[in-house]
């Protein structure tokens, strides 16, 4: 798959350009040079060539390595990496993390001060887009039609028909994350035309409805749960979408549908993923050849330092988290960016005996008198650049730049915590027994002890200590109301020392000014 990765993409011409994206969903090549679609599919592999784009806007931000001939115009290809993002919006926000550098507003994450015309706010935007847009182009060049004007051979169909369901759930996994993040936005699908138009604005209900429907559609046609190329998605990956849309249900739609959360987790239970022996070897630089952690992961985001070199993704996240007295090579890098720690508040969380809680502490203050100082806060060492033999010898990745460390997006162990606050929020198809027993099997691992009984507010501590800084925490403290107002302070929220309330408008992020100008189907969210 990491070669898979690294094919070149047919699609350059499909690039969006984010001052253009709300009337050019989807363009024409605007390079004489760049192969049309009537030429590159002459050769069938570009089928595959194209997949592999639609896979790789995940992980990297360009065309070329370091994130080059970036995807998307107005911001450098390293910081508009679909995960690096993503990573932004869903834990520079909370508890889990705090950033030191001065980079444009970058800093308004975490005080939860951010506008409709942030930088950040608007790479996040486009870039759903982008991988919405390229979705959608491969399955216009892949209809029926099409296959038959080509002479297309019945093997290359029946692969192009598995091809088709890989995209349809990748881009529902953007438009659930556009769901998540903005709420009622834009919505283009293969259907609509290309060229110049104004997409209308999908309310919050019927996104939700189409994810659901795409994914009810697909999953029973989709590989078996492990049977596909690890790194690609499977049946689990789209019962493990439908899981988090019905888990979050109340936030999008004002309706629980914690029963069909349970459905969904049941069957990821129940097929053939089960927990890696060690939390550790979850996030080394081995995890996608180590059998005993792949068995956990449910869909990854892959990384290689020789094929997808990019600044973002585990790239940024290693890098980024290292500073101070730390020395770069004990975690399988060349270098220290000094930017991301942690609050006082998610450290205790973790009890001493707690595998779980991975912090640097050498010459670190548990308390951030200074946002900007790396010394302020504690390091958290969870994802290396490390492969670990089991001799217990520490071995570098292929690259010390770039990471081999793959991303864990879905892993078992979110659908046991998932389980378990479902029963809690009254959903029918499971037992309490049951889910103790699971939360138990994930703190025996971490060599914490185990508990009798559990509430909703334990589950969210234990949803921190098991899933930190694995981009899940604004989602979790939006599903618990408690990521903006008084309820729950952390250090910095609101931008202060100690923390203060925070108002409910940042529940959602903002559409971005520019789009809301240009297009007159768009309306902002409440109260930009």
């Amino acid at each position: 798959m990491k070669k898979f990765l690294y094919i070149t993409t047919i699609v350059t011409g499909l690039m969006l350009i984010t001052n253009s994206c709300i009337k050019n969903m989807d363009l024409t090549p605007i390079d004489p040079d760049v192969i049309t679609a009537e030429k590159a599919f002459d050769n069938p592999e570009a089928y595959t060539q194209f997949l592999a784009k639609c896979y790789a806007g995940l992980a990297v931000g360009g065309q070329e390595g370091g994130d080059g001939m970036p995807d998307i115009s107005g911001i450098d290809g390293g910081f508009s990496q679909y995960l690096r993002q993503y990573w932004y919006h869903q834990e520079l926000t909370t508890d889990e993390a705090v950033i030191g550098w001065n980079d444009a507003t970058i800093k308004d994450f975490h005080f939860q001060q951010w506008g409709d015309g942030d930088t950040f706010i608007a790479a996040m935007y486009y870039r759903l887009f982008y991988q919405i847009s390229v979705a959608n182009e491969f399955l216009r060049q892949t209809t029926d039609g099409k296959l038959n004007d080509r002479g297309t051979s019945d093997e290359w169909r029946a692969k192009i028909a598995n091809y088709r369901l890989e995209v349809r759930w990748l881009r529902a996994l953007s438009y659930w994350h556009a769901l998540d993040l903005f709420g009622s936005v834009p919505f283009v699908v293969e259907t609509d035309p290309v060229g110049d138009f104004f997409p209308p604005q999908i309310s919050k209900a019927d996104l939700f409805n189409f994810i659901e429907s795409e994914l009810l559609d697909i999953e029973g046609q989709m590989m078996a749960p492990r049977t596909n190329e690890y790194g690609r998605a499977d049946q689990a990956a789209a019962w493990m979408v439908l899981a988090k849309l019905y888990l979050n249900a109340e936030v999008y739609i004002q309706q629980p549908k914690n029963t069909e959360c349970l459905t969904y987790c049941n069957k990821i239970i129940g097929s053939d993923y089960t927990l890696a022996p060690k939390f550790q070897q979850l996030f080394w630089a081995n995890n996608d050849v180590d059998p005993t952690t792949t068995q956990e992961i449910i869909f990854p985001i892959r990384y290689s330092g020789e094929h997808t070199q990019t600044w973002g993704g585990t790239t940024f996240i290693i890098h980024a988290g290292i500073g101070g007295s730390m020395v770069p090579g004990d975690y399988g890098v060349d270098g220290g960016w000094g930017g991301t720690r942690t609050t006082r508040q998610l450290v205790e969380k973790f009890d001493a005996a707690d595998s779980r809680g991975m912090f640097y502490t050498d010459g670190q203050n548990i308390d951030i008198d200074n946002v900007g100082l790396f010394t302020d806060g504690y390091a958290v060492t969870k994802f290396r650049n490390v492969y670990y033999t089991p001799a217990g010898e520490a071995i570098s990745g292929f690259s010390l730049s770039f990471p081999d460390t793959d991303f864990p997006m879905f892993r078992l162990a979110d659908v046991y915590l998932m389980y378990a606050e479902a029963i809690l929020r009254g959903g029918s198809g499971g037992a309490m027994g049951t889910a103790v027993g699971y939360v138990n099997d994930l703190r025996s691992r971490a060599e914490a002890s185990v508990v009798s009984d559990i509430n909703l507010d334990f589950i969210l501590d234990e949803r921190a200590r098991e899933l930190c800084w694995e981009a899940h925490r604004r989602t979790d403290l939006i599903r618990f109301n408690q990521f903006t107002g008084g309820e729950y302070i952390w250090a910095w929220k609101g931008n202060t020392r100690n923390g203060r309330a925070t108002e409910t408008k940042y529940n959602e992020f903002p559409l971005p000014a520019a789009d809301v100008n240009a297009n007159p189907n768009l309306t902002q969210n409440p109260n930009y």
